[in-house]
């Protein structure tokens, strides 16, 4: 009989790929033109502005991030007049001050300028608006800045896969999927941590099977890759295809990749959710605890309890006793001891019914009655 009441404590979280929302391309320039300095101040700022020129032009071209993109990379400059400007913005995202980046930005983009000064612009208040939280403006800013096309490639890419996990945590997941689809579409990446965030969309979105079959595709190129196959877990499990689950997950074990807490949870919360495998799920329990893998705390005594109640409906009541037993000083209540005196009234041991009641309530039930009916007797 499936055994269909498992503790949320049990469940797999789905991991999604993500990548962090990268700070802005230093301020691509083509010279500063004649300015007269009007003070000591202002010449060694001109002095500076121009090392830093100078600096620039010596340092090495940025490696091509998707050398395979289809898009013709834009001249990506900015004029001589808005350099200044361009570079105290970034200087203010630098320093943290987000609403003022924000606000710079917005004034930069509505000035007259080029396709590069717009898109820096916005791509910084994106920056900047998803570092306050915002994400609703942050999307906003990055599709603008796509909008404008003027950023390098790998500037314009990774504004592209931002704006996509912005979608994503604003539950647009039609709009994530269709940025990240135009993102492979152009850049040719076969990445496969873009092909996992894929999956983590869909699988959002409700489309389980065709998340399943393309963590199933990804596993298949990547056999020891543990976040790939977490994901490809998590996503069955949601679709309800425990014995996929089970079968990956059980491969892995065999093979000695399943190193983590949460590795074992997933292993063993699908068996209990499997039809008759809570045999297996105890096996998988005893070993992450030998290893030291499974911490002795509530999580284990749910799984010790999950065991011991198919052991009791198994009529295997010594292993019953057992797991209750293993449960009972670890869990955060007192019903493992509640259960356990049962199992020993049942086998007409008053006494040891009476000591687990006891510590039933010690440790506090959710019907004390039931406690104080066994200690009574």
């Amino acid at each position: 009989m499936k055994n269909t009441n498992i503790p949320t404590g049990l469940s797999i979280a789905l991991g999604i790929l993500v990548s962090t929302f990268g700070v802005a391309p230093a301020v691509a320039q083509d010279g500063y033109g004649n300015i007269a300095p009007q003070s000591m101040r202002a010449k060694r700022d001109a002095e500076q502005a121009k090392k830093k020129q100078k600096e620039k032009s010596e340092a090495p071209e940025a490696p091509a991030l998707f050398p395979n993109a289809t898009r013709q990379q834009p001249d990506a400059k900015a004029s001589s007049k808005a350099v200044k400007g361009l570079q105290e913005l970034q200087d203010q995202y630098e320093k943290a001050d987000y609403a003022g980046t924000i606000a710079k930005a917005e004034a930069l983009a509505a000035a007259e300028g080029s396709a590069y000064e717009k898109a820096f612009a916005y791509q910084l208040a994106g920056n900047a608006a998803a570092d306050l939280k915002n994400d609703a403006k942050s999307a906003e800013y990055f599709q603008k800045a796509l909008d404008s096309n003027g950023l390098d490639n790998n500037s314009h890419y990774q504004v592209m896969h931002n704006l996509s996990a912005v979608q994503f945590g604003l539950e647009r997941y039609d709009d994530s999927l269709k940025t990240l689809d135009r993102f492979l579409a152009e850049t040719k990446s076969d990445d496969s941590k873009y092909q996992s965030f894929r999956g983590g969309i869909l699988a959002s979105a409700g489309r389980n099977d065709e998340a399943a079959k393309l963590y199933a595709a990804l596993l298949a190129k990547n056999p020891n890759d543990k976040k790939i196959l977490m994901n490809a877990v998590a996503t069955l499990q949601q679709a309800d295809q425990f014995d996929q689950a089970n079968a990956l997950l059980s491969d892995a074990h065999k093979r000695g990749l399943l190193t983590e807490a949460r590795e074992y949870r997933a292993l063993y919360s699908g068996y209990l959710n499997a039809e008759n495998k809570w045999r297996d799920a105890m096996s998988v329990i005893n070993d992450g605890v030998a290893k030291g893998i499974l911490a002795q705390d509530a999580d284990l005594a749910k799984a010790y309890m999950i065991v011991a109640q198919n052991a009791y409906v198994a009529d295997d009541i010594a292993l019953a006793v057992d797991m209750y037993g293993k449960a009972g000083p670890i869990a955060a209540d007192g019903e493992a001891y509640l259960n356990l005196a049962k199992v020993y009234e049942f086998q007409k041991k008053k006494t040891e019914a009476k000591a687990a009641a006891q510590k039933a309530l010690d440790k506090g039930v959710k019907k004390p009655e039931e406690a104080r009916r066994l200690l009574s007797k």
